[in-house]
């Protein structure tokens, strides 16, 4: 019988004064009463609207009638047979404007909270070391994966699955991509991460790291060493900056770099790890996407007052509302209608202080989007000794400069058809290095669908 309760079960949180000292994860999870309370508010809809909005198909009210059943094993194998990454998705996809988004029970009340019954599936599993896929019989076909993000691993899995001999070539020295070095460790664990890598490798996977696509290979010569089909999945790591004056100065930071250090080389563990990161007492992250909140709430974290500028107002920043409140409730500042017009330094070329302008919204942009203005005399001045720019990224450029016959956009992404298929033969793309910087799970949804293609196109 269905729980008819209009309010999902909230989610068990460590208290925001705790957390905003530690980078254990925020977010506990459901327990298994929980959960199954949870799962009895699904309505089991007969045309299942929530999987059109899932972007790797996944067969949503099946799984929760799994977990409504006690079933928690048979849930996650449910997920797995669509998902590569269910204890990822769980976490970081932004289910609110996916699958929960077509929830009939949103109509009058909140949805079923789908991305958090995924994760404790996902979590159970693994916790009862269930987490594990069928290999299937080798077919002889080989593929090359450049890139161990989401796009990647889901690529590698699917042709994994099918009984193609896949390696993965990661540039950085762990695996993982964005999982690894981009989300923070109070968000998606390390260890959790992983540990979904190493059921890949259970499926055959290969993954060598240190290679860097344009540096240490080419896809020419990929696809010249017997790789029936080459996948480009190498995200979008160049990040963008806003050519204002001051950038070059000691104490900013890219996003990137900054949650790198942090994230891959584990620098808020300093001295316990060799990676320093120097922030000071004040520092402005500039940005209003799921990045700039990482990196506001890391700082934060490491000691800092930390205040985020916005050009637009709360109700145009393109974060999770989950992680603006939670950045809130962490005691981040936020400055809305504001851009920075230079960073100021001291005698020594170290930051001192970020100049700032108030902005009002205009008529929409090309995107819908109401446009900033700024406003005129509406000039002001923040002490700051760090400055992060989170304000998007750009696909990797050796890859367009080692492969001129490769179709791309002007801004650098790779052009491909709706199904991965780019205009090189046998060699297909998906995720950031095609859209530019998105989410971990459309970026998924693209690594499946190009390996479909892959598998239509060289049958076994």
């Amino acid at each position: 019988m269905a729980n008819m309760s209009l309010q999902k079960h909230p989610m068990p949180e460590q208290d925001p004064q705790v957390r905003a000292g530690n980078f254990k994860e925020v977010a506990l999870g459901y327990t298994a009463d929980i959960a199954v309370e949870e799962a009895q508010r699904c309505l089991h809809c007969k045309n299942a609207p929530c999987v059109s909005g899932c972007p790797v198909n996944v067969p949503i009210p099946h799984f929760i009638e799994k977990i409504k059943e006690g079933d928690f094993n048979g849930a996650y194998q449910v997920i797995r047979s669509q998902n590569a990454l269910p204890a990822i998705c769980g976490r970081v996809c932004p289910q609110e404007s996916q699958c929960e988004s077509k929830c009939v029970r949103g109509i009058k009340g909140e949805p079923v909270g789908i991305g958090r019954l995924e994760r404790f599936a996902a979590d159970t599993a693994m916790a009862q070391g269930k987490a594990v896929t069928t290999k299937a019989a080798p077919c002889g076909k080989r593929a090359a994966i450049i890139g161990s993000g989401p796009a990647g691993l889901t690529c590698a899995g699917e042709l994994a699955k099918a009984g193609w001999d896949v390696t993965v070539y990661e540039a950085l020295h762990t695996a993982g991509g964005v999982l690894m070095y981009g989300i923070p460790e109070f968000r998606l664990p390390k260890a959790l991460v992983e540990r979904e890598i190493s059921t890949l490798k259970e499926l055959g996977v290969k993954i060598i790291t240190n290679a860097v696509a344009g540096k240490a290979f080419t896809v020419d010569e990929l696809l010249g060493e017997g790789n029936d089909a080459v996948f480009i999945g190498s995200g979008a790591g160049l990040p963008n900056f806003q050519k204002i004056p001051g950038e070059s100065l000691c104490g900013v930071y890219s996003a990137n770099e900054f949650l790198t250090r942090l994230n891959l080389m584990k620098a808020y563990t300093f001295p316990e790890h060799d990676t320093p990161v120097k922030i000071g007492k004040h520092v402005a992250v500039v940005g209003g996407g799921n990045v700039a909140m990482d990196a506001a709430r890391c700082a934060k974290r490491l000691g800092a007052e930390v205040t985020i500028l916005y050009r637009r107002s709360e109700a145009e920043m393109p974060a999770r509302a989950e992680e603006v409140h939670h950045a809130k409730e962490e005691g981040i500042n936020f400055h809305m209608l504001t851009a920075p017009t230079s960073i100021e330094g001291d005698e020594n070329g170290f930051v001192k202080a970020i100049r700032c302008i108030e902005m009002q919204l205009g008529e929409p942009d090309d995107r819908g989007r109401r446009r900033p203005v700024p406003v005129e005399g509406s000039e002001y001045e923040l002490p700051m000794e760090t400055v992060i720019i989170a304000i998007g990224n750009s696909p990797n450029p050796l890859i367009k400069k080692t492969t001129p016959d490769l179709p791309t956009e002007r801004w650098g992404g790779i052009q491909t058809d709706e199904n991965g298929r780019t205009g090189k033969k046998n060699v297909y793309a998906g995720g950031d290095a095609v859209t530019g910087a998105a989410t971990v799970i459309l970026a998924m949804g693209a690594g499946k669908k190009a390996a479909a293609a892959i598998l239509e196109d060289h049958p076994c």
